[in-house]
């Protein structure tokens, strides 16, 4: 009672989160129930028929949802691994520049797109790789066809992935640069003396000192290898590449929304929701396990 007491200040600062997130993050959670109903809006929650697992029975053997499925891991695991890659390159150029000037300007280059809706890049992209754009302009200046990139299944794919992986990674790039000037200097200098140049440096100094924060980015992305970009690809798909990039989060928008199965589109989030539980879960306990992480 005496920590309560002396802490209670700090719980009326709490409240009003707390309250929102009741409100915004566990109320709307009522709503799983359709997943189990063939709800009607009118009826509401309280009078849709109860039809238990038929809507899970029913989205499980509609003919997309397999490839929707490997649509979402496909582009989730590209995502996964060039978000790790990519800044992880750019750290280490970054890191030997030494005119502290350019440096900045380079990270501050590479960081700008992390603030841009998707909304914003999504229209500058559709016109970049447009059958009338730059692209296909620049293509064409050297003697070959057009390409129809946003109408190719496996264009498309290329470029929502790569699209996204450039607007977010400039965020792991600053992560992985803190975490290299964590590294003690002393190292780098006892390597000059042993005559170690760059590249040894970076192997056996740099690579294992940056390899925990590494781990930790790695494992705790697995919680979201189900997450592969609503926003994005909704902004920027249509129906000629639904094949290869259609998504969990997009085909239950579609078939919640467009067709008007409630009860069917419920059925797949929830199907998501408790398959990405567990791999968080999963993720933060392995996160635990091997690095010491914890949020509590």
């Amino acid at each position: 009672m005496r920590t309560l007491r002396r802490d209670f200040p700090l719980h009326l600062m709490l409240l009003p989160g707390v309250i929102l997130t009741l409100i915004y993050a566990y109320g709307p959670m009522a709503g799983i129930i359709m997943a189990f109903q063939n709800f009607e809006p009118l009826s509401g929650f309280f009078k849709s028929k109860w039809v238990g697992l038929d809507n899970f029975n029913y989205v499980f053997h509609l003919p997309d949802f397999n490839q929707v499925l490997w649509n979402t891991l496909l582009i989730s695991i590209f995502k996964m691994i060039l978000f790790l890659l990519v800044p992880l390159v750019l750290a280490l150029l970054l890191n030997e520049i030494t005119k502290k000037w350019f440096s900045g300007l380079i990270q501050s280059s590479i960081f700008l797109p992390f603030f841009l809706s998707w909304t914003v890049l999504g229209g500058g992209i559709i016109e970049l790789f447009s059958l009338n754009g730059p692209i296909n302009g620049l293509i064409s200046l050297v003697g070959l066809k057009p390409i129809m990139f946003m109408l190719n299944n496996d264009w498309f794919r290329g470029i929502i992935i790569g699209s996204d992986v450039w607007k977010g990674m400039g965020y792991n790039m600053i992560i992985m640069l803190a975490a290299i000037t964590g590294i003690n200097m002393s190292l780098y200098e006892a390597a000059e003396v042993d005559g170690g140049g760059k590249w040894k440096q970076m192997l056996h100094i740099t690579l294992p000192g940056i390899a925990p924060m590494l781990i930790l980015l790695g494992v705790l992305s697995l919680g979201n290898i189900l997450n592969a970009g609503f926003e994005q690809i909704l902004l920027m798909y249509n129906p000629t590449v639904y094949q290869g990039s259609d998504i969990i989060d997009t085909f239950v928008y579609r078939l919640g929304m467009f067709s008007q199965q409630f009860g069917p589109a419920a059925a797949v989030g929830l199907f998501k929701s408790i398959i990405s539980l567990g791999l968080v879960s999963i993720s933060y306990y392995a996160a635990y396990k091997y690095n010491n992480y914890r949020i509590f």
